[in-house]
C-alpha cells in the first residue's frame, strides 16, 4: 500500500471514498508517526484513541452508503488554542494546564462535522504570542528542516502556529488548523514549506478559541497545498451567531472553483514593502514569482500603500492593548492554576498566579498592553495606533482600483535558529513586518512555498486579496504552486 502519510488531504478524502483505504488505516499511519515524532515537540496533546474511534465511524458511514462529508476521514492537527471537549485545552500556558472544556470551539465542531478526524493538539506560542514557538510552557517547537551542508542548528518553525507548520512539514498530519493575529499561520507556513491561508477577518467563528487581540485573531487551514487549503477553509468557515464578529455571507465551494489562469487580473507591487537591507534571496524569490503570476496571464503593476511603515508599530500597540484586557480573565478564580500563598489575599491571589502561570513574553505584552491603555497614555498611543490601523485599511482600499491582488514577501528571512534572537525582541517583532498589514486590514493572505535558498530552507511568498475574495487569493496561490514546483522536503533527522 502507498504511504498514507504522503498522501495530500485531497487523496486521503479521495481514496477513503473510493474505497482503496480505510480511514482507520490513515489514521492508524498518521498516529505512527506522531508518536515516533517526540523531538520534535510538535503536540502537546496526542489523542490516537479519538482519532481511531472517529475513523472507525467514517468507515460505518461509507459501509452503510451515507455521505463522508468534504473531509471525510481526513486526520488534522488541531492547535492548542481550540476548546476541544473533553481534551486538555491550555493555549501553551501553565496557567490552564489541566484545562479540560465541557464545549467545543465552532470551527473544530465544524471540522468533526465534515468528517475530519482529532490527531491531537498542536503546541504554539503561549497564547499565540510569538514568532518562532519558544515561549510555549511545553517547551520550544523545533523545525523538521535543518540548513544545508552538515548543519546541525536547531531552526525555528515559525510561530505562533509552529506546531501546526512542523506538523504537516515532518507528514505527522495532512493538515492542521492555524490562527493568525499578525502573521502566526502564514510566517510559519513559509519557515516550514508549506501553504497557510488566513481568511477575511470573521470568516472562521473565533468562538471557543482562546483570545489573544479579539480584532484581529482569525482562525485557517494549514496544509501541503493550496488545494488542501481551499477544501479545509470550506469546512471550516461559516457564519456564526456566537460570534458577534462573524461574517453573515455564504460559504464558496472554493475547491471546486479552483483556476490557475489569471487572464485579466492585476497584481500589484508595493513599492514600500522593498526595504533597505532586505535578505537578497527573498528579493529574488519575489522577482521570481511576478514572472510567474505574469505567465499564468496576470498583468503585474506597481501600487502603493504609503502607511506600511507605521503598520507593525501600530500592531504592537494594538494587540497588547487587547491582550491586556482579554488575559485579565485569568485569575485564578474560576478555572486553571491558583497559586494561594497562606495568608494572602485576594489581590495577593491574582499577582501570584499570574506571576507563575504566564511566560516572560505574555508578561511583557501585558504590561505593554495595560500601558498604552492607561490614563495618561490612552490617547498618545492607543488612539493614535487606532488611527494608523484605518490609514492602513484605507491605502488598501485605494490599491483595489489599480489592481486584484498584491504580491509580497511572506517573511523577511528564512527560518533562523532557534535562541537567536532571544536578547532581541524588537528583532523578533520584524518577522511579522510584511503580514501585519494584512491583518490589521482584516484582508485574506495566503503563502505559498516557491523556493528554497543556499542553506536549503523554504522561501515563501504572500499573496493578499480583497475582503471575501479568497477565491482569487486561492487561485493565484495555485497558479504560484504550479509553476514553482516545490517538492523539497525536510530530511528526516527525528
Amino acid at each position: 500500500m502507498t504511504d498514507l502519510t504522503e498522501l495530500t488531504v485531497a487523496e486521503l478524502r479521495d481514496g477513503i471514498r473510493a474505497g482503496d483505504f480505510t480511514a482507520v488505516e490513515a489514521a492508524e499511519a498518521f498516529n505512527a508517526n506522531v508518536a515516533a515524532a517526540d523531538a520534535l515537540n510538535a503536540f502537546i496533546v496526542k489523542t490516537p484513541e479519538i482519532a481511531l474511534k472517529a475513523a472507525a465511524l467514517v468507515d460505518a458511514d461509507r459501509a452503510a452508503g451515507k455521505d463522508l462529508g468534504v473531509m471525510g476521514g481526513v486526520p488534522i492537527g488541531m492547535k492548542d488554542l481550540f476548546a476541544t471537549r473533553g481534551v486538555q485545552t491550555t493555549a501553551a500556558s501553565h496557567i490552564l494546564e489541566g484545562f479540560t472544556p465541557e464545549y467545543e470551539s465552532t470551527v473544530s465542531h465544524n471540522l468533526w462535522s465534515a468528517g475530519a478526524t482529532m490527531l491531537g493538539k498542536l503546541n504554539l506560542d503561549q497564547f499565540a504570542m510569538g514568532s518562532s514557538n519558544e515561549t510555549s510552557y511545553f517547551g520550544n517547537v523545533t523545525s523538521p528542516w535543518r540548513k544545508a551542508g552538515g548543519g546541525n542548528e536547531a531552526m525555528s518553525p515559525g510561530g505562533s502556529s509552529g506546531g501546526s507548520s512542523t506538523a504537516v512539514a515532518a507528514r505527522l498530519a495532512p493538515a492542521a488548523t492555524g490562527t493568525d493575529t499578525g502573521g502566526s499561520i502564514r510566517q510559519p507556513a513559509a519557515f516550514a514549506g508549506i501553504c497557510g491561508i488566513k481568511p477575511t477577518y470573521g470568516r472562521c467563528s473565533r468562538w471557543g478559541v482562546v483570545a489573544f487581540a479579539s480584532s484581529l485573531d482569525q482562525a485557517g487551514p494549514m496544509a501541503r497545498t493550496v488545494r488542501d487549503c481551499a477544501i479545509m477553509l470550506g469546512a471550516m468557515a461559516g457564519f456564526d451567531p456566537k460570534d458577534s464578529t462573524s461574517l453573515d455571507e455564504p460559504v464558496p465551494d472554493w475547491e471546486a472553483a479552483l483556476n490557475a489562469d489569471l487572464k485579466g487580473k492585476r497584481v500589484g507591487i508595493a513599492r514600500e514593502y522593498r526595504m533597505d537591507g532586505m535578505d537578497a534571496e527573498i528579493e529574488a524569490s519575489w522577482e521570481q514569482g511576478k514572472q510567474m503570476l505574469r505567465d499564468a496571464g496576470a498583468e503585474i503593476v506597481d501600487v502603493s500603500l504609503p502607511h506600511t511603515k507605521y503598520a507593525l508599530p501600530g500592531y504592537y500597540i494594538i494587540a497588547p492593548a487587547e491582550a491586556s484586557s482579554n488575559l485579565a480573565r485569568y485569575d485564578g478564580v474560576r478555572y486553571g492554576l491558583r497559586d494561594l500563598p497562606e495568608g494572602a489575599g485576594l489581590q495577593d491571589m491574582y499577582a501570584a498566579t499570574r506571576a507563575a502561570g504566564f511566560g516572560d513574553e505574555v508578561k511583557r505584552r501585558v504590561l505593554i498592553g495595560t500601558y498604552v491603555l492607561s490614563a495618561g497614555f490612552y490617547d498618545a498611543y492607543y488612539t493614535q495606533a487606532q488611527k494608523v490601523r484605518a490609514l492602513v485599511a484605507r491605502d488598501f482600499e485605494r490599491a483595489w482600483e489599480h489592481c486584484d491582488l498584491i504580491l509580497a514577501p511572506t517573511t523577511p528571512s528564512a527560518s533562523f535558529p532557534l535562541g537567536s534572537k532571544d536578547d532581541d525582541p524588537i528583532g523578533m517583532y520584524l518577522n511579522d513586518v510584511f503580514a501585519v498589514p494584512a491583518s490589521l486590514a482584516g484582508l485574506p493572505a495566503m503563502s505559498v512555498p516557491v523556493d528554497v535558498n543556499a542553506d536549503g530552507l523554504p522561501l515563501g511568498l504572500q499573496i493578499i486579496g480583497k475582503p471575501l475574495d479568497e477565491q482569487a487569493v486561492l487561485d493565484a496561490g495555485l497558479a504560484l504552486e504550479q509553476r514553482a514546483g516545490f517538492t523539497a522536503r525536510a530530511e528526516k533527522w527525528w
